[in-house]
């Protein structure tokens, strides 16, 4: 199955983006986390990401008699990349971008509706800039973003930290 088409699928990427941040999660987990997702369906599309690399079990437990997998993701895997961007036509390009903006809405739409919710104190924040750049200048900024982000991808999780989800999306304004 091509990258696009297994990445692409809505409940297989919100799997994906549970796993952001470099958790170990089961099934248990997972479910835990996706209560909407039927359990059979997510088993098939963790087993779906796991037969495609995506995921890789990184332990196995004996729970009540039944083998209980830990999952690691395989970031290289998790990835749509450049080659196989620049063979997408505009359509499967523009279902892409539907896909990550629907799961984009749904992570908000699951932040407001937990309670209690406070923009300010959870460092909630969307925002559009427009920029006037040369190509030049354009990948300084993305390489600056980068670093910044890369900087603290490898925390773990640890007492006083809360994963954060950030999205990024680069477009002409013209």
């Amino acid at each position: 199955m091509p990258t696009s088409d297994l990445l692409l699928h809505p409940v297989r990427l919100r799997i994906v983006q549970a796993f952001l941040g470099e958790r170990t999660l089961t099934t248990a987990d997972l479910h835990a986390g996706l209560p909407d997702v039927p359990t059979a369906s997510l088993y098939r599309h963790v087993a779906t990401l796991a037969e495609a690399g995506v995921l890789e079990v990184v332990g196995e437990r004996r729970v009540r008699g039944a083998a209980e997998r830990s999952y690691r993701l395989v970031p290289a895997a998790a990835s749509i990349g450049p080659d196989a961007a620049s063979r997408m036509d505009p359509e499967e390009h523009r279902r892409a971008f539907t896909t990550f903006v629907a799961a984009l809405l749904a992570d908000f739409d699951r932040y407001l509706t937990r309670g209690n919710v406070d923009l300010a104190r959870d460092g909630v924040g969307y925002r559009q800039v427009g920029l006037w750049l040369t190509e030049d200048e354009f990948a300084e900024l993305v390489a600056d973003l980068r670093a910044v982000l890369a900087a603290r991808a490898a925390n773990q999780p640890a007492e006083g930290r809360r994963r954060r989800l950030v999205s990024t999306v680069h477009l002409p304004g013209d």
